[in-house]
């Protein structure tokens, strides 16, 4: 629009011009060289305008056959350009689809088209992954490392190589070179620190976590969170060889993350060891009121060194108060009621949780109150198996992983602070098993001293002779015979006549072990004839013990001949 205005202007100018000088004739002589030149002064600025025209048209043309070499190059270069940036672009549309085929197509083209362009490298990179083949796509990064251009970029190439094909120290050292080459790259320092709490290079770990924090790759909040967990593991590994170390570790641990229970629990095992009751209970208090966790209500029961028992359930029951909706509280005041013997205060304290929350600590909990306040074996067995089959407790888990105890790093994949404290999914597991099953193991050892107790105590009234052993025990099989309709109405008959009084025990009766229901103690005063069809006859004979001597002989069977097998003896 603009150029249709400049453009009319010019015309309307350009007419005024000429319109001007037609109304104002004069003449215009040049004599020059004996030349007389006269004109019209319209005519002369009419040959000077079209001379002028004719100069620059000249000019163009020269310049156009003098430039036309190089112009033919230029227009064939930017095709060839345009053409690779179109494989380029669809060589990543196909790459990101999936399609390898044509992806290394396009590949193939833009290597052709634009074999120096880094978008060629990397698609050319990338079609290599696509297709599986992973030593081209590092021989690919490796020569992006020459150029500055492309070292950022052949850095996070082989960086991902390396994780794919778990070479930790590997992906750590090109993490650490990235990180070098560009400090304010925000995935050289993620996954610089990732690699330092998997290898659990703790002082490594927090000198990254510095740096993220001041070029702003990790939240204020994220990084004291991350930061305290890394005190704590270097706190939890020099507890032994450095107390005071340790000490100072989890203090500031704890002043950054209060709810981390591992550090305060640490803290405050440390201070009560030194005599520091007040600190210590300050530290867990705050903790108890966020986090409640059992570690946390046994390091504050034994804050105070020498305390008694009763001493230790007051104290409990004071830090259980702080907050009382918790289902650790009450746990913790039973627990410390058990340790005093306080078994009415115990079974208060879990009553509210026998209803609808009753978990496999709480029943395992009654079964020790129920062992140590009555002695009834029966109570403590059924609450033992309520509590296989109650709700779990919270635990420490990570990625699907229960422990007993809390670990700085997941178990599975290396990341920082993955364990939570929190009721695992309805699943049973070998872990959670084994820890359930010691649980189990200590409170089922409650009963083992008294049952050894009466076993001492009770008399050994069966000599070694009087015991059956295995080898002596001999099973009975059934016998078919064929005997006449009128022997069995007479086998009968005499099954219903009254009975002769039997002989009184024997000694070596009267002293049988009756525990075991395969041993044969008595042999019957008759053998008894059913009919199972209309011909044939079961005989039952029961085995005889070698030792017993038996009874009176019978009276005789009717004549019938009967086949008998012999007996078959058990090894």
């Amino acid at each position: 629009m603009v150029r249709l205005v400049v453009y009319l202007i010019s015309i309307a100018l350009i007419a005024s011009g000429l319109a001007w000088l037609a109304d104002r004739p004069g003449t215009l002589q040049i004599v020059w060289q004996g030349y007389d030149i006269e004109t019209s002064v319209f005519r002369a600025v009419v040959l000077l305008a079209a001379a002028i025209a004719t100069i620059v048209f000249l000019w163009s043309l020269f310049r156009a056959l003098w430039n036309s070499p190089a112009a033919i190059g230029d227009r064939l270069i930017r095709r060839r350009q345009r053409r690779g940036l179109d494989a380029v672009s669809s060589g990543l549309i196909a790459v990101g689809a999936g399609d390898s085929a044509l992806a290394s197509r396009y590949a193939l083209q833009a290597r052709k088209s634009l074999p120096h362009e880094p978008l060629t490298h990397l698609l050319r990179a990338q079609t290599a992954e696509l297709t599986g083949d992973r030593a081209t796509a590092r021989r690919i990064y490796e020569a992006m490392l020459t150029s500055p251009e492309t070292e950022q970029l052949g850095l996070r190439g082989l960086f991902l190589e390396a994780q794919r094909e778990n070479a930790s120290e590997a992906a750590r050292q090109f993490a650490s070179r990235a990180l070098k080459a560009n400090p304010k790259l925000g995935w050289s320092s993620n996954a610089l620190f990732e690699q330092q709490c998997k290898q659990k290079d703790w002082t490594a770990a927090l000198q990254t976590l510095e740096h993220a924090r001041k070029n702003g790759h990790v939240a204020k909040a994220a990084a004291e969170r991350k930061r305290a967990v890394l005190l704590t593991a270097k706190a939890l590994e020099a507890e032994d060889d450095a107390p005071e170390k340790a000490l100072n570790l989890a203090l500031e641990a704890h002043s950054l993350a209060p709810d981390l229970v591992p550090a305060a629990a640490l803290a405050g095992r440390m201070l009560a060891s030194r005599g520091n009751t007040a600190k210590a209970a300050k530290i867990l208090q705050k903790t108890w009121a966020k986090s409640p966790h059992p570690d946390l209500a046994a390091a504050y029961a034994y804050a105070r060194v020498g305390d008694s028992t009763r001493d230790r359930f007051d104290r409990v029951r004071q830090l259980a108060a702080l907050n009382p909706h918790s289902i650790e509280s009450p746990i913790a005041v039973a627990t410390a009621a058990i340790d005093a013997r306080m078994y009415d205060e115990a079974r208060r304290a879990l009553e509210p949780l026998l209803a609808e929350r009753l978990t496999q600590r709480v029943a395992t909990l009654m079964a020790r109150i129920e062992a140590g306040e009555n002695g009834e074996k029966g109570r403590v067995r059924e609450w033992l198996a309520r509590a296989m089959n109650a709700a779990r407790d919270p635990a420490w888990m990570a990625d699907g992983v229960i422990s007993d105890h809390w670990e700085p790093t997941s178990p599975v994949n290396g990341r920082l602070d993955a364990f939570q404290w929190r009721v695992p999914v309805e699943t049973r597991d070998a872990t959670r098993n084994e820890i359930l099953a010691r649980r189990l193991e200590e409170l089922i050892a409650i009963e083992a001293p008294a049952d050894s107790a009466v076993a001492a105590s009770a008399p050994q009234s069966v000599n070694d002779s009087d015991v059956i052993s295995e080898d002596d025990i001999i099973d009975a099989e059934p016998v078919t015979t064929t005997a006449k309709p009128a022997d069995i109405s007479n086998a009968s008959e005499a099954s219903s006549a009254p009975e002769a009084p039997a002989e009184a025990p024997t000694e070596s009766n009267t002293q049988r072990p009756s525990g075991n229901r395969d041993t044969a103690t008595a042999v019957p005063a008759r053998a008894n004839l059913q009919p199972t069809g209309k011909d044939d006859v079961k005989l039952f004979v029961a085995p005889r013990a070698p030792d017993d001597p038996g009874t009176d002989p019978l009276a005789p069977e009717p004549e019938q001949p009967i086949a008998r097998r012999s007996f078959r003896a058990v090894n």
